[in-house]
């Protein structure tokens, strides 16, 4: 029978893998060795404050009678590409028609919440209170923990749980400044520290380093934060092959201001950043996060400029994919908090509603160009079968959550039933085959 392995038990076993006893030193400038890893590059897309989807991908037509859903639906309709609907709104269209077959639509997804921590904690771990690793930290943590920006963070919810080291990104240049300290970007002329004297500092730290982790009777803590440190040191010469790929300043993806209300995005810097972090070979997840989409006022002009700007920088994504060569590998998912609710309040906004939808994103798959899950009129969720993946009011049927959607992916991306993965069960979850 196999046994359970605990998650203290398995962070005991992190610090023994690592070298209680034995660590083996590298000199910065000696790069880690590490295997190429050629699988699939996993990418999140947080739209934060909660999309509406009732304006994307599970368009509301208005109901005479009732209060209105949608100001588009006054004039419009709802538009069909392939087998998946959506609204005339935004920068729609040209997306739909564009990525139709590479898009999985899941909707009636449950949160089970309207609260913003909440709604974050539970889409994005699939579990609705804090203690579960994002599935980007579970996907790094088992596929390749030992690259050096294995997941990559621009901001937003990325809780490891600490299974896994993740580097947040705000400004490139602060990078390459690093990296590089003798060359400031605008003042390659300039020689700030003398290469004599880097060198003096790189020995220095190399012996302090290593006396570090020789101290005797250190707490296992103190010992695993010093050998990351060495190990940052081990993979300096790594980091390198990121720094030379990032642009110079004027070939770098600039900040825009998206929303008449001048809230600043840098989404499609972060994803130029992302997709340069997997070409170098030393990240496989990256989380990229928009913000702006809590529109309780003035919903239909906020929400369609932020919208419009989320959905470009995702089809740069893609378009920035091709040009690297990582299209074929990339899995993109686009979710948020919630959703927001099915009709306007006083102040021609809306609020915050629990029944949303989250879309995958994949080339050449066969699960693609499909609608999974179903909304009535008023963006109620209906029961789903978890076999035939119909609707089904039965006691066959149930309600999507993200749980179930987490369950799927962890099977999908090879990363469930490892011990890992066991310390964060889906204990009594209905197994959905999203990806059959």
């Amino acid at each position: 029978m196999k046994s359970k392995l605990h998650r203290r038990d398995f962070i005991k076993s992190l610090l023994a893998a690592g070298g209680l006893s034995q660590f083996p030193f590298l000199l910065p400038g000696a790069a880690a060795a590490t295997t190429q890893y050629t699988g699939k590059l996993l990418v999140t897309v947080q739209m934060r404050g909660a999309w509406d989807v009732s304006s994307f991908c599970d368009p509301k037509m208005n109901v005479p009678g009732e209060r209105e859903i949608n100001h588009w639906a006054r004039n419009d309709e709802t538009r069909q590409v392939g087998n998946l609907q959506y609204a005339p709104f935004a920068s729609n269209q040209k997306f739909f028609e564009k990525y139709y077959d590479r898009m999985l639509v899941i909707n009636g997804v449950d949160a089970q919440s309207n609260a913003h921590e909440t709604g974050e904690v539970v889409n994005w771990t699939g579990r609705n209170a804090q203690g579960y690793p994002t599935l980007s930290s579970l996907f790094t943590a088992t596929k390749a923990p030992e690259l050096p920006l294995g997941y990559v963070s621009f901001g937003g919810f990325s809780n490891t749980e600490n299974i896994v080291r993740t580097t947040r990104i705000n400004n490139p240049f602060d990078i390459k400044n690093i990296l590089y300290p003798n060359n400031f970007e605008g003042r390659e002329e300039t020689v700030f520290i003398k290469n004599r004297d880097i060198s003096h500092l790189q020995k220095a730290r190399s012996e302090l380093a290593v006396s570090l982790v020789k101290e005797n009777e250190l707490l296992p803590n103190d010992l695993r934060n010093r050998q990351y440190y060495v190990e940052a040191l081990n993979q300096a010469d790594q980091l390198n092959v990121f720094g030379d790929l990032i642009p110079s300043l004027e070939n770098l993806q600039r900040t825009t201001s998206p929303t008449p209300d001048n809230q600043n995005s840098s989404i499609f810097q972060q994803a130029q950043m992302a997709l340069l972090a997997f070409k170098s070979g030393l990240s496989v997840a990256a989380d990229l996060n928009d913000h702006g989409y809590d529109t309780h006022e003035g919903h239909d002009r906020n929400h369609e400029a932020i919208l419009s700007n989320t959905i470009d920088a995702v089809d740069y994504l893609w378009d920035y994919a091709e040009e690297l060569g990582l299209a074929d590998r990339l899995v993109v998912i686009l979710g948020s908090d919630f959703s927001r609710t099915p009709y306007y309040n006083a102040g021609n906004g809306k609020d915050h509603w629990a029944i949303g939808s989250l879309v995958v994103m994949e080339k050449t798959v066969h699960f693609t160009n499909r609608v999974i899950g179903e909304t009535d009129g008023a963006q109620n969720a209906y029961k789903i079968n978890p076999q035939t993946l119909q609707r089904d009011e039965s006691s066959s049927g149930t309600i999507i959550h993200p749980k179930h959607i987490h369950k799927a992916f962890r099977k999908y991306l090879g990363i469930d039933n490892t011990p890992l993965t066991e310390i964060f069960p889906f204990n009594g979850t209905e197994d959905f085959d999203f990806f059959s």
